[in-house]
């Protein structure tokens, strides 16, 4: 996600909040967390609601959920569907901390997205679950005392979604999605929208964001004969996105044509560590490298990816993940409130 899921240290720190724990190669979610709690945390208050079109009946991966009435303490187990719930007015009492904090400082990073930091408030919700624990806490989640949990943006499997589905009602991502973070972001958006008995906002706020996708690529319809690829430093390798992963829809979705080639290689993953000798696969007429200062520089000087013709025409554009204007994060994302700044975002680097 981005790729979500293990703990990182510097300098690759901040990719694992890029890289999955699916995609590390898991089947994690069989136990509870070890630090829970048997208490309410005093930050976790009741989710502000806006009302909705209720009961509700939601199909997913693993089965259906029928929501009664309007939810009024949403847990967020999915690593951004946090955000698809802000998106509506209501906010989580419990979420995932996808990107680790720098250490000693608050508050957490998560919700102090340019995209976000307004939409909380002063509001602190309960972590259910860090990047790269083997699963959310049960626990937790359980003294939160939720009304609804979303599991959408996640690898939860059958196990851990029965577990969830003790504590409260659960939508799991949706029935479409064959491996794990390939749907599309619009599916989860207006998925977890019906969840919430918005699904006729989500589609609206859907289509506004595929409004604003359609306007960049017309203002830029030289895109159209353009190969980009997305990707990031990891664990001293080039690993590149795929064009069902969230990054490569949203470079496809201002114009560019997607480098299939990744995707065979990588087998229905949404990204693909690269073999030295493959690197070749990366030398398209445009690259964006998702990563912070440490990891950015890290591959500045690797010769394989510095003598590719891209990064010697100056090709590449530079995004900085967590840090700074942290417009990486925005694109990993790809939820209903980051896309708009992620859009803007990118399109500038294009035009600079």
């Amino acid at each position: 996600m981005f790729l979500q899921g293990t703990t990182r240290v510097r300098p690759g720190r901040r990719l694992a909040a890029l890289l999955s724990a699916a995609a590390l190669g898991v089947g994690l979610l069989a136990g509870c967390g070890s630090d829970s709690t048997d208490e309410k945390s005093d930050t976790a208050a009741p989710s502000a609601s806006t009302g909705g079109v209720f009961p509700v009946t939601v199909d997913h991966a693993f089965g259906s959920t029928k929501i009664t009435k309007t939810p009024e303490r949403v847990v967020s187990v999915g690593y951004t569907d946090d955000q698809a719930v802000l998106a509506f007015g209501i906010k989580p009492v419990g979420m995932v901390d996808q990107y680790p904090n720098p250490v000693g400082t608050t508050p957490d990073i998560n919700t102090q997205w340019p995209w976000v930091k307004d939409k909380w408030g002063d509001t602190r919700p309960e972590v259910v679950m860090s990047n790269g624990d083997a699963g959310p806490n049960y626990e937790k989640i359980a003294a939160l005392r939720p009304d609804l949990i979303i599991a959408v943006y996640s690898e939860i499997d059958q196990a851990a979604y029965d577990k969830l589905s003790k504590i409260a009602p659960t939508v799991g991502r949706t029935k479409g999605e064959k491996e794990l973070f390939s749907a599309p972001w619009q599916d989860n958006a207006v998925h977890i929208a019906k969840a919430l008995g918005k699904e006729k906002e989500g589609t609206a706020l859907v289509q506004g964001i595929q409004d604003k996708l359609d306007a960049a690529r017309e203002a830029h319809p030289e895109l159209a004969d353009q190969t980009a690829v997305a990707l990031s430093w990891y664990k001293d390798s080039i690993a590149p996105f795929t064009t069902t992963d969230v990054r490569g829809r949203l470079l496809a979705g201002i114009g560019y044509k997607g480098a299939t080639k990744i995707d065979e290689i990588a087998d229905g993953k949404f990204f693909t560590v690269l073999s030295p000798e493959r690197v070749d696969l990366v030398d398209v007429d445009r690259v964006f490298v998702i990563n912070d200062k440490a990891d950015t520089e890290a591959l500045k000087k690797f010769k394989l990816f510095s003598n590719l013709s891209v990064a010697k025409k100056g090709k590449v554009t530079y995004l900085l993940d967590s840090e700074g204007p942290a417009v990486g994060a925005a694109i990993s994302q790809g939820t209903l409130l980051s896309m708009p700044y992620a859009i803007d975002e990118l399109v500038k680097s294009v035009t600079e």
